[in-house]
């Protein structure tokens, strides 16, 4: 994970498409779906801002087609493996802060679990109402920084135990996750009928390992905090979590709840 020369203080991640597919994917898939629910048009082009491996372009895809299907991303791996698994989509690497569109060329545009890691929400924002249509859907979502991720809140408790504070981002939580805080965000941005939700999905594991070596693919602040660490810290780490999850024997699942906005772009002056 590193910062976005072409937007200063933006996350971009540097792991693998598969490993993040490993991490989060498995929640970002069944999340997009219901996610795509709440925000795609019903007919008409469709952009997917920090696409990521694809998970909400395969469902623009399934959907709309994918001649409508547009997505970009920051990360040339994610942006190779989105075009691999939908060569007929329109799939640029590209920064939310600086999207790569004309105005007015898209029905909607949403970001999954991407404002967490924007420097400037604000800046987004703009460009993805300035490449929508007038009528058209801006939507994002964020993990909810209350209920949040059972996995996530798991790990950074069991990392706090470690005696060195807490380390997690934003002390509970990433940006934006809290009641009404991407809802002010769009209302600031000029955008109409803003509608605040939350989503709740479940992701199921195998066993304890699949969750842990998940986390040491380094995607992600907790995958990056876990394997900064020397190997006697991160065994200890790892004990901490099995016990915060309660010794699982065999298959599991954990659950995730994200946060959604979405309005409508208004009329446009000169």
């Amino acid at each position: 994970m590193t910062r976005d020369a072409g937007a200063p203080g933006s996350v971009t991640f540097r792991v693998p498409a598969a490993d993040y597919d490993r991490f989060m994917g498995r929640y970002s898939q069944t999340l997009a779906q219901s996610f795509g629910d709440f925000c795609l048009p019903d007919h008409g082009r469709f952009l997917d801002v920090g696409c990521g491996p694809g998970a909400l372009t395969a469902v623009a895809v399934q959907r709309l087609g994918e001649a409508a299907a547009s997505a970009i991303d920051p990360a040339p791996q994610f942006v190779e493996a989105c075009r691999a698994r939908h060569p007929g989509a329109d799939v640029r690497r590209a920064s939310a802060e600086a999207l790569p569109f004309e105005p007015d060329s898209f029905a909607g545009a949403a970001a999954q679990l991407v404002f967490h890691f924007i420097a400037e929400p604000s800046i987004a924002l703009a460009q993805m109402c300035t490449i929508v249509e007038p009528g058209g859907t801006v939507a994002a979502a964020v993990w909810d920084a209350i209920d949040g991720m059972q996995m996530l809140d798991a790990f950074w408790d069991a990392a706090a135990e470690l005696g060195h504070g807490d380390p997690r981002p934003d002390s509970r939580g990433l940006r934006l996750g809290r009641p009404d805080e991407l809802a002010a965000v769009w209302r600031s941005g000029g955008l109409d009928a803003v509608t605040e939700t939350t989503i709740t999905v479940t992701a199921d594991y195998s066993g304890f390992d699949e969750l842990w070596d998940s986390i040491l693919t380094g995607t992600g602040p907790a995958g990056a905090f876990a394997v900064s660490l020397d190997g006697a810290t991160r065994d200890r780490l790892r004990e901490l979590l099995l016990r915060r999850l309660g010794r699982p024997e065999g298959a599991f699942d954990l659950s995730a709840v994200a946060r959604a906005v979405r309005g409508v772009v208004a009329e446009k002056t000169s």
